[in-house]
């Protein structure tokens, strides 16, 4: 398992029954996690700005003191964050270990990088690939998270850097680029297990992830750099790599798998916080 282990502005420092009890900078949240099936007898609560409470009949709602939006930073990265529906806050932690990933590989590659995410949601992976001067398409159904992504973008200070936001079905937009003859030299996807797309598509990562991943094989250029799936459906990491390496279309190809998670402060314990696999072409 990859750890995040140097977000100094986000820990989860304790966990217990289902909730997870977090701080993301100087402000602490207690949200529930289904993995969280163990009970720690010494849980304790100390500060608290917010608690997702989830109901009977499904969703939930934020019980909270007066918190409305607020800034963390990973290294030199800043992120907007607020509370959403289904105990969300616009960023996952655990995805600075692909944040990380994508800064190496591109400034390793020392040529121009032209990079296409797809269900990019409020922007992390962009801000990671535009930070080392690559160029940017970032793709997502949601017009909401696409705007979220805009202010991440302007609250790093790259909104002069080459980066294109659409909003659009995954699927429907690679078959455009597809026609269009375009190619990108590293693909990063983040799909849902279900959701919609933009004029009502519906996207099943079990129906749908093998024919995506084949359909992006014909968006890489001559010399790619990587691809990234991540994933937090529940597959396994050996599930997505074996979809990988079936759709692999280059011989001198790296792929691998791993599970990415979080540490837990107060008791050394990990927790799981999905998987990723990846192709690394140079």
């Amino acid at each position: 398992m990859e750890i995040v282990k140097d977000f100094d502005d986000y820990e989860i420092i304790d966990a217990s029954l289902g909730q997870k009890y977090e701080r993301w900078g100087n402000i602490y949240l207690l949200r529930p996690d289904p993995l969280i099936i163990w009970e720690n007898k010494d849980f304790k609560i100390d500060k608290l700005d917010a608690t997702y409470i989830r109901s009977n009949k499904g969703g939930g709602y934020w019980d909270n003191n007066n918190l409305t939006t607020f800034i963390v930073s990973y290294k030199d990265l800043k992120f907007q964050l607020k509370q959403m529906g289904f105990k969300h806050t616009g960023l996952f932690p655990e995805q600075a270990i692909n944040w990380n990933l994508i800064r190496e590989k591109i400034k390793k590659a020392n040529r121009n990088i032209k990079v296409l995410n797809l269900f990019a949601y409020t922007g992390g992976a962009s801000i990671a690939a535009l930070k080392e001067g690559a160029s940017v398409v970032h793709v997502d159904s949601s017009r909401g998270m696409v705007d979220f992504a805009k202010e991440n973008v302007k609250l790093n200070h790259l909104e002069d850097r080459p980066i294109r936001f659409i909003v659009d079905d995954c699927i429907k937009f690679v078959k455009r680029e597809i026609r269009r003859k375009n190619k990108y030299d590293a693909i990063i996807m983040d799909p849902p297990s279900y959701g919609k797309g933009a004029n009502g598509e519906i996207w099943s990562l079990e129906k749908n992830l093998f024919e995506l991943v084949t359909l992006c094989q014909e968006l890489l250029s001559d010399t790619p750099l990587f691809f990234l799936v991540n994933s937090y459906s529940g597959l396994s990491p050996q599930i997505i790599e074996n979809v990988l390496k079936i759709t692999n279309i280059f011989e001198k190809a790296k792929i691998s798998s791993c599970e990415i998670g979080l540490p837990i402060t107060k008791n050394n314990l990990l927790l799981p916080c999905g998987v990723r696999g990846l192709i690394e072409y140079e």
